[in-house]
């Protein structure tokens, strides 16, 4: 029996379901039940009947999927897989902004530990951080802990006071306005779409701006033929996917997160087998980052 067989075997057997990001290769994404980017997995995490969930994508993922369904299963194909701007933020800083501010929401961007989250009043995902955010009653914003995504939310609601953190995605914080002016170039009829955890001078450059989802359903809806993705290279997988008739070009061949590409079929197969790499969050933490999740599906879903 080959290992696609086997682990639909095994999903059946352990009730199970496969949640991929749509960073992890692309063969982790032809097995997968559910393919996304984190808004969309979390809530299809407290909607799916399966007692396991297999999460495909990085530590933080999996902390959330737990966080929200603590009756169920979460395992991680593999556990080292981790974002190294979930971490950049801390609690000193958010107690001294609210401190500093009587009106301030913490809102803390779902790339996070669940530590960071135990702290915020809201999370939110690249796909809803301008809804959010807007439908907040609090005029002051301290948002964490991608400074680049804030300062792209703060651009879209002016009307409220941002405070900004100083982390990053390395990957989308390292894209130049060279490297991109040289695509365009090379692509001349290519629009440009990118991901708002890049720079503010990238996302001047682009054509539309949006999280990996946006960027999905935008390729898919336009009468255009050609694109430069400026995001993580996963996502090529999905866009020809659905777009088989249509041209994508990465701005380069390092836009790749090398966490999420830890995540393999073989390591897939075998957390199946083993039901190993559990994730678990303590009960303090879970009821505490419960509540900005939590208002993160309510006010994202209206």
């Amino acid at each position: 029996m080959d290992t696609k067989a086997r682990i639909l075997q095994l999903k059946k057997e352990k009730n199970a379901a496969v949640l991929a990001h749509y960073y992890v290769p692309d063969e982790v994404q032809e097995i997968a039940d559910y393919i996304g980017d984190s808004f969309y997995l979390s809530k299809v995490a407290t909607e799916i009947p399966a007692k396991v969930i297999v999460f495909c994508g990085v530590s933080f993922m999996g902390e959330s999927a737990k966080i929200l369904n603590p009756d169920k299963v979460v395992l991680m194909p593999d556990e080292t897989a981790d974002c190294p701007m979930a971490h950049m933020a801390d609690e000193k800083k958010i107690k001294l902004v609210r401190s500093q501010y009587e009106d301030v929401a913490v809102v803390c961007y779902i790339n996070s530990t669940a530590e960071l989250k135990v702290h915020a009043d809201v999370c939110v995902t690249s796909a809803n951080a301008v809804k959010i955010v807007k439908a907040l009653p609090n005029k002051e914003i301290y948002f964490i802990p991608d400074g680049n995504l804030g300062r792209y939310v703060a651009s879209q609601v002016p009307e409220k006071k941002f405070i900004f953190n100083d982390g990053f995605c390395p990957i989308h914080h390292k894209l130049t306005v060279q490297a991109v002016k040289d695509a365009k170039e090379k692509y001349p009829e290519a629009e440009f779409l990118v991901h708002p955890e890049c720079q503010t001078d990238i996302l001047e450059l682009a054509d539309y701006i949006g999280s990996t989802s946006g960027i999905i359903d935008y390729a898919t809806a336009s009468e255009r033929k050609e694109f430069i993705i400026g995001t993580e290279k996963g996502v090529l997988y999905e866009l020809k996917k659905k777009n088989p008739d249509k041209m994508f070009y990465p701005v380069h061949d390092k836009m790749i997160c090398e966490d999420m590409k830890k995540v393999t079929i073989d390591k897939v197969l075998k957390t199946l087998e083993n039901m190993d790499h559990k994730v678990s969050v303590t009960d303090e933490v879970r009821r505490k980052a419960n509540h900005s999740l939590n208002r993160m599906l309510e006010l994202g879903s209206r």
